[in-house]
């Protein structure tokens, strides 16, 4: 039975001489383009991506940051562990689109100027990174960690590290070098700023 008024379909549309429209096909890729403001690391970027992107496909392809590392793309690994609004995230679970406007620090962001993080330093003093590839995630989530708790206990560093993996290193060493730079931020913050430029130029 046919509705009264219906659009003719298939060999009916053809006969009748009923024309699809297309969208133009630039139409369609404007608006599967995303244009971004991102506050990255202390700086402004604007990026065009593709609007499906993650924030870790933006990061590594777009943006060329690449210390971020692709891991399971899953959210079971933390590899790709970055600090969104100052928190750890999942970079490969949250789109760009959701990131607009709000702070984010990747692995590049932790050193202050030309100098290390003192984490960067105490993963590197301890050997606590082997083959590196889980260390930027490990590192921001730490950061995280260590801006909350300035003097967390053993528990709290397993606790905090729990969601990244890691095949090398076997964790005693990452939990070490946290609390060494833990202990280094402490020791940093309690020195008058006269004793800490003295011990920068030694």
């Amino acid at each position: 039975m046919k509705h009264r008024g219906a659009r003719p379909r298939g060999r009916a549309a053809r006969a009748s001489g009923a024309r699809r429209v297309r969208t133009p096909r630039s139409d369609r890729i404007e608006r599967a383009t995303a244009h971004l403001t991102l506050h990255l690391n202390g700086e402004q970027r604007d990026v065009a991506c593709a609007s499906h992107k993650t924030l870790l496909e933006i990061l590594r392809e777009d943006l060329a940051l690449t210390g971020t590392k692709h891991g399971c793309e899953l959210g079971e690994c933390g590899t790709c562990t970055v600090l969104l609004d100052g928190r750890p995230q999942l970079s490969c679970l949250v789109l760009g689109l959701e990131c607009e406007g709000r702070p984010i620090v990747t692995v590049e962001g932790l050193a202050r100027g030309p100098e290390p993080h003192p984490l960067q330093v105490a993963f590197a003093d301890l050997g606590a990174a082997q083959c590196g590839y889980c260390t930027p995630g490990i590192l921001c989530a730490a950061k995280a960690l260590l801006d909350e708790r300035p003097a967390p206990t053993r528990e709290e560093i397993r606790e905090a590290l729990s969601g990244n993996l890691c095949r090398c290193t076997g964790y005693i060493k990452i939990f070490e070098a946290v609390e060494l730079a833990a202990l280094r931020l402490r020791e940093e913050t309690a020195s008058p700023p006269r004793a800490r430029r003295s011990r920068a130029g030694r």
